[in-house]
């Protein structure tokens, strides 16, 4: 099933909820004018590559290469180990959920399509160790991504394991059980790979990591993981074919980030993503980086200190019914949540007949559980609309490549759409360049002697409050 999504706002509008959150037709409206130059703005910026996030579904020839070696390489590994932090592996870890098997990693090599898979996304020692454990160095691919190649969470765990695989297999051979996915110019990584000839694979250095789900970062350990990313891409091209018209109404990105905006500036600046699906759930996690990092900024571009964004939250149904949704509900009007329905999953379990005498449980006897978990959405979906807790339901045909190419897609578009909204560089990442500033200069990087005597005179501790 490769239709369309559907995009439904309704229960964000004011003549469903009330209009103490909600939207009314003319209010929704009056982006209009907006929506058209923003986005006449955005595509000429496009067609000026300022944007070549938007065309990465189209480099044909990447993903044949991309494929070619999957092809090639898939049989003579048992592993692979993806080594990177924040965009570079938050966004294959989506894919891995969504369009793997849920026990992927467990299965034998026979009932996998392709690599297990494993993302060392922090640098927590005992996780890394744990790591061990489970692969073979020397049937284990590695693939290092970082664009910038200095990145110091990826490069000391890739310290690491390269002594591992050196000691496993020797120096000699250890290259071949390497792939760097790094910038194509730049950076260290890339200058070890030209001198050493390991294999690697660029990024476009014009897009930022939390947009690489498109590039080699997502579509290389996708590939070795047997998933289809012609697929994939054909579902982000669906999407890009939508959200290529400049009426508000009929562009679901747009819609999705005004419709976001007007809930920050009614008071909910909190944006949930809550999938009825397990296989969305790291979906959640890559839309909670995309949004944070893009959107909250201290400075606009006029120049001026703003200190605007909002924040991402993750839910996912039905197990959130259980413990955040009472918040949702009757906690401060400070939310706008985003359901993601499946309308067909690729089980169906039957609910067997038990327990006749007890009516409070013997009424599921006959349903299936995915009745349950759908029915289990729209009535979270109808309480909050109940109280007037503004919502939107974007529902996909089937958990498959194409669709998850175009929720990626179509959040992406959204995410760029809304730094014209909020007046701001959706693409930069400031806040989080002075963290790694810090880091170094703590570490002795050679030119950052500055950032450690700031550091000092910043982190001091008073005694009399830690107990």
């Amino acid at each position: 099933m490769n239709g369309r999504i559907k995009f439904d706002f309704n229960n964000a509008m004011a003549e469903n909820i009330g209009s103490k959150m909600g939207v009314t037709k003319e209010r929704l409206l009056s982006f209009a004018d907006f929506t058209k130059k923003a986005h006449n703005d955005m595509q000429k910026r496009r067609r000026e590559k300022q944007l070549p996030f938007y065309d990465l579904p189209y480099n044909k020839s990447l993903v044949d290469e991309i494929n070619s070696f999957a092809k090639d390489t898939i049989s003579k590994f048992d592993a692979m180990v993806v080594i990177g932090i924040g965009g570079s592996a938050l966004g294959p870890v989506a894919m891995m959920s969504a369009l793997c098997h849920s026990y992927h990693n467990e299965l034998p090599a026979g009932k996998r399509k392709g690599l297990r898979a494993y993302f060392t996304d922090n640098v927590d020692p005992d996780t890394t160790k744990d790591l061990l454990d489970l692969i073979d160095p020397a049937k284990t691919l590695f693939l290092v991504v970082t664009k910038s190649g200095s990145t110091s969470e990826t490069i000391t765990t890739f310290f690491i394991l390269r002594k591992l695989l050196i000691d496993a297999v020797g120096e000699d051979k250890y290259k071949d059980n390497l792939v760097f996915i790094t910038d194509p110019e730049n950076g260290n990584l890339r200058r070890i790979a030209d001198a050493d000839g390991i294999k690697s694979f660029p990024i476009e250095p014009l897009v930022g990591g939390r947009f690489t789900v498109m590039t080699p970062v997502g579509l290389l350990p996708a590939a070795l993981m047997g998933i289809d990313i012609v697929k994939f891409l054909d579902g982000a091209k669906i999407m890009d074919e939508w959200v290529s018209s400049d009426d508000l109404i009929k562009n679901p990105a747009y819609l999705y980030a005004v419709l976001q905006y007007i809930a920050y500036l009614n008071g909910a600046p909190i944006s949930v993503l809550m999938p009825y699906s397990n296989a969305l759930s790291r979906l959640a996690d890559w839309y909670v980086q995309l949004w944070a990092e893009s959107l909250g900024k201290e400075t606009n571009l006029d120049g001026f200190i703003d200190y605007v964004g909002p924040t991402p939250l993750k839910a996912v149904g039905a197990t959130d019914q259980h413990s955040q949704v009472q918040l949702f509900k009757e906690g401060p009007y400070d939310k706008i949540v985003t359901f993601i329905r499946v309308e067909n999953f690729k089980n169906e379990l039957k609910i067997p007949e038990a327990y006749r005498d007890y009516k409070g449980i013997s009424y599921l006897s006959g349903h299936t559980m995915n009745e349950l978990i759908d029915s289990e959405q729209k009535a979270t979906e109808a309480a909050l609309a109940k109280e007037g807790r503004p919502s939107i339901t974007i529902t996909v045909q089937e958990v498959n490549e194409s669709s998850l190419g175009q929720l990626m897609y179509l959040l992406e578009v959204a995410t760029v759409f809304s730094g014209y909204l909020y007046n701001i560089d959706p693409l930069g990442q400031p806040g989080v360049e002075e963290g790694k500033n810090f880091t170094y200069g703590l570490l002795g990087r050679e030119g950052y002697e500055d950032k450690r005597k700031e550091f000092d005179a910043i982190y001091k501790k008073n005694g009399d409050y830690i107990i």
